[in-house]
């Protein structure tokens, strides 16, 4: 196979479409969960609130604006063909300039401070961008691209459990921080879980989890019957749509694993909000 060469501008144009996109429209999978959920809230607040929900998602839109004021931290999942070579321009580069531009043009909120303890100045332009990328064979670029609010975020959590706890532990952890964020991270939520590899790949993967699209499963039969048995089980704690009571405080739970090591088991918890951004293309 030849080498092929794509322009970093092209690279730009992605990614800025991606996160004016991600931020105008929800996707498919969560405004059918919610129309579900809405269907079959049993309190008449929560069944109220889900049907703002998505009168705002409907919106947004149509109206090409973003669907929540907190338009996230830029998170993008790339798979990048062994076979490319970014030309007139870096990769990285190419990514946040897309960035900037999505923000810039878009009127989309922007959220990042340079330096996370002391100055906290605001970059101005929502850079830099957090970008995981993976090498695969072949000549293209896969770019999953999302905006991460913090009010969700920030009610994540990360353990690293011993192999002892097994899977009463691992389910012990995702319900006490679930439980633990309470109304806080504005349900109804999806709930990533990253089970394994080591600290940060779990807590990669738990992020990871939460742009896998809600109405699917984990191939293993015994994960995907976790996440079943999870959000049955978060959706009976009762903080229901904003917090103000019902049985939908969860609309996803999606469980993600990797490889470990003999003496650990790490895992991440990352919580998102019914504000659940992301969307994907190739180049």
């Amino acid at each position: 196979m030849n080498i092929r060469q794509i322009k970093a501008e092209t690279v730009t144009a992605t990614v800025k479409k991606l996160f004016m996109d991600c931020n105008y429209y929800i996707g498919k999978d969560i405004m059918e969960a919610l129309t579900t959920a809405c269907e079959k809230e049993s309190s008449p607040v929560g069944k109220s609130v889900l049907s703002q929900i998505i009168e705002n998602d409907k919106i947004a839109a149509s109206e090409q604006i973003p669907l929540c004021q907190d338009t996230g931290m830029a998170i993008l999942f790339v798979e990048y063909g062994d076979k490319v070579v970014i030309e007139d321009g870096s990769f990285n580069d190419a990514v946040n300039e897309g960035v900037r531009q999505a923000y810039a043009d878009g009127y989309l909120r922007k959220s990042v401070v340079s330096d996370p303890v002391f100055d906290r100045v605001n970059t101005k332009d929502n850079t830099p961008a957090i970008i995981h990328t993976t090498i695969v064979s072949g000549d293209k670029i896969k770019i999953t691209a999302g905006g991460k609010g913090f009010g969700s975020e920030n009610m994540s959590a990360i353990k690293m459990l011993t192999p002892s706890y097994g899977i009463e532990g691992v389910k012990q952890f995702i319900l006490d921080t679930v439980r633990n964020a309470g109304p806080n991270p504005c349900p109804p939520i999806v709930v990533g879980v990253g089970i394994g590899g080591t600290f940060e790949r779990a807590a990669q993967l738990a992020k990871k989890a939460t742009f896998r699209p809600i109405n699917t499963h984990n191939e293993d039969v015994r994960y995907a019957e976790l996440e079943d048995e999870m959000l049955e089980e978060i959706n009976k704690m009762g903080f229901g749509p904003a917090g103000l009571g019902g049985n939908t405080t969860a609309i996803g739970v999606n469980v993600e694993t990797s490889p470990t090591h003999i003496a650990g088991m790490p895992v991440a918890v990352n919580i998102c909000c019914h504000a659940a951004r992301h969307a994907s293309a190739e180049i």
